[in-house]
């Protein structure tokens, strides 16, 4: 791993024009080559700073590799049995209506073994807000098919590719958590390139503006690379992305109350 030496850079007449988040751990992530959670850390990491939440901010996370979010950021964090964040950031939240709570899952976690518990906390309109990373498949298991797979897929427990007469179509839960009635905002973005990644960033903040403004549940589903159990390079994992996920999973808001006064709670939080 290559060293930089920003005080000698600065030096030879260098500027810094982008800095670390103080929220986000200065140490190399685990993660696979061209895996996408890194990009998420860093982009829920700003959210926080630029909201200034960092210092009463309570992360949950699940099974899955979202579970490692604890180790990339300097926040109190509680580690939920497997599909039962959103049911322990329920607890947390009601526990501890002043601190500022999020989940952070995976679509295994979230869309299959925590799917109940995921929607009720929705339509109960907990304020609290979920960034669901969907890559269509188990990452940290073994690569088994999940409930985002896309049909033809191929996986460990589907060899012969996901066949939507026997294992039925992939969910798309941004359009499902927007048709239910808690549900403040719910979008799904993807973190494919840097105009992708500007996007996400605007989503994960609208997701937790909901949450300050007392409004309500926020959700946000960024569509992530998983080269490793995708068997791709990191860049034919990129182009995954955008020829097949985002033509399935479309891009864009589903749901915005912030501009319908009906949907606001006097007050919200401070």
């Amino acid at each position: 791993m290559t060293t930089i030496d920003l005080a000698a850079l600065q030096q030879e007449g260098y500027t810094e024009v982008a800095g670390l988040p103080q929220v986000l751990a200065d140490r190399p992530m685990h993660y696979c080559p061209g895996c996408h959670h890194g990009i998420a850390h860093r982009l829920v990491a700003e959210v926080l700073e630029e909201l200034g939440q960092v210092e009463r901010t309570i992360c949950v996370s699940s099974i899955g590799c979202s579970v490692f979010i604890y180790n990339y950021m300097h926040l109190d964090t509680v580690e939920a049995p497997h599909g039962r964040a959103a049911a322990v950031a329920t607890g947390v939240k009601r526990a501890r209506p002043d601190a500022f709570v999020f989940t952070y899952q995976g679509d295994g976690d979230l869309a299959s073994i925590g799917l109940a518990e995921s929607m009720h906390c929705a339509n109960r309109g907990e304020k609290l807000a979920i960034v669901f990373i969907n890559n269509t498949v188990y990452g940290m298991t073994g690569g088994q098919m999940a409930p985002t797979t896309l049909p033809g897929q191929k996986t460990t427990t589907s060899p012969g590719g996901r066949c939507a007469s026997t294992e039925g179509l992939p969910l798309k839960m941004a359009e499902i958590m927007a048709g239910l009635g808690g549900v403040a905002y719910s979008a799904r973005a993807a973190t494919t390139s840097l105009k992708r990644i500007v996007e996400a960033k605007k989503a994960i903040k609208a997701a937790f503006q909901c949450q300050l403004d007392g409004r309500g549940f926020g959700f946000v589903e960024l569509l992530s690379a998983c080269p490793t159990n995708w068997r791709m390079t990191p860049l034919q994992a990129n182009e995954r992305v955008e020829k097949e996920l985002i033509p399935y999973f479309p891009l864009g808001v589903f749901k915005d109350d912030a501009n319908d006064p009906a949907c606001s709670v006097p007050g919200g939080e401070s």
